[in-house]
């Protein structure tokens, strides 16, 4: 059984996009569980049901306490539990800064309207009064800036003559219902999703200056040079030669670096069955908490390695600035 995603949801009332999730994370197939639903207000009828279901629950009213306060204690008992992602669903607190950047990428909120129309408040009102044919609901991640984050998923749900606001929300919420278990499901699979890694180290490799895709042994590789002449210096592996893992094959400076690599941090390397004679080391990409920091630094020594003196002086130039 493939491993599963674990996630803390955080809620502030009745919770029914908690449940979605919830009853969601109970199929066979389900790429998530969730190990905790924590609330800012004690009084919220989700968590009575998250007990019933046999969830950890947690609670911390934000009341008296500033918002850093609340996000730390919030934040120790998902880290607690062993989240690995937070899930929004109606949670009434905007979340500092300092939490957000800790958590970066791994937040996602349900928001009702197609975004980036009509963040914030009252969104409704808003669609109903402007005249659009059509509310909905966006998922979206979360960044400092409110409702901003990269857009996962969207439901586009009719406006009818005469909708008042709660009308509208109340069909908006059944959408919700079913998109939220969903975009869920696909965000938290991306790391075992060979396609998206692929276009991941992809964007980071064509980055560089003077590079080109090119197959090798039938997998993508990564050039610098002419077509002609050009040195490969990155390959993209999916599970190649019996291995398990979905990784980016990059130079070590040797042997004995890559050999020590692959005994001190077996969980973000190995040696690649084909290319690990020749000093390359596979960089595992199908494992939670990939750094594409990290990912890209290899990228770019590995290029420094294979790229004539010519584009490394002017790159060294480049980071002058």
């Amino acid at each position: 059984m493939a491993r599963k995603a674990k996630i803390a949801v955080f809620i502030s009332g009745g919770g029914t996009n908690m449940a979605a999730l919830l009853y969601a994370s109970r199929a066979p197939d389900a790429p998530f569980e969730i190990v905790l639903v924590a609330s800012n207000n004690p009084q919220a009828g989700g968590l009575e049901l998250a007990r019933l279901e046999g969830v950890e629950t947690f609670v911390h009213s934000h009341k008296g306490h500033s918002r850093e306060a609340q996000d730390i204690a919030m934040e120790a008992a998902a880290s607690g539990a062993g989240a690995e992602y937070i899930v929004l669903a109606g949670y009434m607190r905007i979340l500092s800064e300092d939490f957000v950047r800790r958590w970066e990428g791994r937040i996602l909120n349900i928001h009702p309207s197609l975004l980036p129309k009509y963040k914030g408040l009252d969104t409704h009102a808003r669609a109903i009064g402007a005249g659009d044919s059509h509310g909905g609901v966006s998922v979206h991640v979360v960044t400092a800036e409110l409702d901003a984050g990269e857009v996962l998923a969207q439901t586009r749900v009719a406006i009818a003559e005469g909708d008042t606001p709660d009308t509208l929300a109340a069909r908006v919420l059944l959408a919700e219902h079913q998109l939220y278990p969903r975009a869920v499901a696909e965000y938290v699979s991306r790391g075992n999703d060979p396609d998206f890694l692929y276009a991941k180290v992809r964007d980071l490799a064509l980055a560089l200056p003077e590079t080109h895709e090119k197959d090798s042994h039938g997998s993508p590789g990564f050039r610098v040079g002419t077509e002609k002449s050009g040195k490969f210096f990155a390959h993209f592996s999916d599970q190649h030669h019996g291995v398990e893992h979905i990784a980016v094959l990059v130079k070590t400076s040797s042997m004995d670096e890559l050999l020590n690599l692959v005994e001190t941090q077996p969980e973000v390397y190995f040696k690649p069955a084909y290319y690990g004679a020749s000093g390359w080391v596979g960089v595992i990409l199908n494992r939670s908490g990939v750094d594409w920091d990290h990912v890209a630094e290899w990228l770019e020594r590995s290029w420094r390695a294979c790229a004539p003196s010519r584009l490394t002086k002017l790159l060294d130039a480049a980071d002058q600035f």
